[in-house]
């Protein structure tokens, strides 16, 4: 196998950069463990078209942007996929076809699809897909159909586990339930499946929390973290609702103490937020439980629109980077809290979904630790000052209309490189207004109460942001793909059709996908 000197050469500019307090020696040594274990590795890789013929999928989490892309690859590229089971939150048989047609099927990304297949499309789909209601908060993932959770454990060969809350603030019960507690879910249901071939398990890259410089691709056990038991965090979850619902809370005030929660649980155990926090338990829960069952873990970087397939440009929902880019299209965003220079780790959905799929070729039949980051800050990095550079041009060139026909002019955005400064800022721009109001409306009887009120919730919840956002706004972690070039090379030497299974990041001109690609995407799909 070819080693990718740039690799090296990346890994030796980020080493003096971000983790200059390990010694010249450490690195070297470190380096040459990667050169070794490159070259004597023994990873093999064949067709994927020829896999996936005539195998049984269960996609868990049918309806997010990835198992979307997941699903319309698998079928346009090999109709002789014998089935897809998907499993949709639902009450009943009828709510989950309803979720499958509006939610799936009735998106643009299945266009091509629907093309290629004309009038033949819905009984195709109809032999293809059996959708059903059930939830992995619960034990067999919430099947109460017997004869339809037999016949899925009798036929499964592969189960992609692509469910999960990405709320960075989410409740602390919700999450806990959906990716702690579901992922032990499906690991229990997984070992039901007597024909199962492999597991994938899709986390993200930033369940490594805070740590910067060079994150490898290393899992996580619970002996790392003393003291962390998930029946006791649930215990603490409990006896928390308890007490507000006998105080009397109202649904609000305990859903941010869910929240609160939340956010309190993760620090204890040195996390930012529920989101990466529970991440992290979940892909610990599955190397607890996986005994010798075939599993891979995939930590995609911030995953964005659609690269080339089914077509390029295709997003949905507002993605971590995207809201920075709704904001300043619409004339809503004129600061930024951040590191300018620092490293955004952006990855297409299509290339992660083709990570997924060769991925589950590799390791089908292989018990393995096998975890791959899939994102672009070794090979080919961009920087939050290129997509500052992208946004101007677009949105100056191409300026978003307001309802009322007039463009919306943007700038220059204002950048403070640190939360003294955007806490200056917000007192003189807001605060002081604030402090004024309060004392305005001692004099006059409450008469600016309403607006006193409005600007303090809008202050308070852009503070509370601004905290949730800020480990990433100044995050210096770059995330060592060695796992998953190693993959890319096998793929390459293997039988793997690379040109439909493309997944290496130096492939990508930053300046036209932006610009051409996710930007137009993103203007079509996501603003309203």
């Amino acid at each position: 196998m070819p080693l990718d000197y740039s690799y090296s050469t990346t890994l030796l500019h980020y080493h003096k950069h971000y983790i200059s307090q390990t010694t010249l020696v450490n690195f070297l040594t470190l380096l040459i463990i990667y050169t070794l274990s490159f070259y004597f590795s023994s990873m093999e890789v064949g067709s994927v078209l020829q896999f996936l013929q005539d195998k049984t999928i269960l996609v868990v989490g049918a309806t997010g942007f990835l198992a979307k892309i997941f699903l319309e690859k698998v079928l346009r590229v090999q109709p002789n996929i014998k089935k897809v089971f998907l499993l949709l939150r639902a009450t009943d048989a009828k709510s989950a076809t309803h979720r499958l047609n509006n939610e799936i099927l009735g998106t643009d990304l299945f266009n091509l699809l629907k093309e290629k297949l004309g009038t033949n499309f819905n009984s195709f789909i109809s032999e293809k897909l059996t959708v059903f209601p059930g939830d992995i908060c619960y034990e067999d993932l919430g099947l109460k159909d017997s004869i339809l959770k037999e016949e899925i454990c009798n036929q499964v060969d592969v189960i992609v586990n692509l469910a999960a809350t990405t709320n960075f603030d989410e409740r602390y019960d919700i999450a806990l339930d959906l990716n702690v507690f579901g992922a032990k879910h499906v690991i229990n249901f997984a070992k039901q499946c007597i024909k199962l071939k492999v597991l994938v398990h899709v986390s993200t890259a930033y369940v490594c929390g805070e740590r910067g410089g060079l994150i490898l691709e290393n899992p996580y056990h619970f002996k790392d973290v003393p003291g962390l038991d998930i029946d006791a965090e649930k215990k603490i979850v409990r006896d928390k609702l308890d007490h507000l619902q006998k105080q009397g809370a109202t649904h609000n005030e305990i859903k941010m103490a869910m929240k609160d929660l939340g956010i309190t649980r993760a620090k204890v155990y040195g996390w930012p937020n529920t989101y990466v926090f529970t991440k992290a338990i979940a892909e610990m829960l599955v190397e607890q439980m996986k005994e010798t069952m075939p599993v891979v873990i995939l930590r995609p970087a911030i995953v964005t629109s659609t690269f080339k397939e089914p077509f390029s440009g295709w997003v949905e929902g507002v993605r971590t980077i995207d809201s920075l880019g709704v904001a300043y299209g619409k004339g809503k965003l004129t600061c930024f809290l951040g590191n300018i220079n620092g490293v955004v780790d952006v990855i297409p959905g299509d290339m992660v979904v083709n990570a997924i799929l060769v991925a589950m070729v590799a390791h089908a039949h292989h018990p393995s630790d096998a975890i791959y980051h899939v994102g672009s800050s070794v090979r080919n990095p961009v920087r939050y000052s290129n997509l500052q550079d992208y946004g101007l041009r677009y949105f100056t060139a191409k300026p978003w209309i307001n309802k009322d026909g007039t463009p919306v002019k943007v700038g220059k955005v204002t950048v403070f490189t640190n939360m003294a400064s955007f806490r200056r800022y917000m007192f003189i721009h807001y605060l002081f207004w604030l402090k004024g109001l309060e004392l305005a409306n001692s004099a006059f009887c409450k008469y600016f109460q309403g607006t006193y009120q409005e600007l303090n919730r809008k202050i308070q919840i852009v503070m509370r942001l601004v905290e949730l956002y800020r480990p990433y706004l100044f995050f210096n972690g770059i995330f060592d793909d060695m796992n998953t070039e190693k993959l890319r090379v096998a793929a390459t030497e293997g039988g793997v059709e690379t040109d439909l299974f493309y997944f290496d990041p130096k492939v990508i001109n930053w300046d036209d996908y932006f610009m051409n690609t996710h930007l137009p995407g993103i203007v079509k799909y996501i603003f309203k």
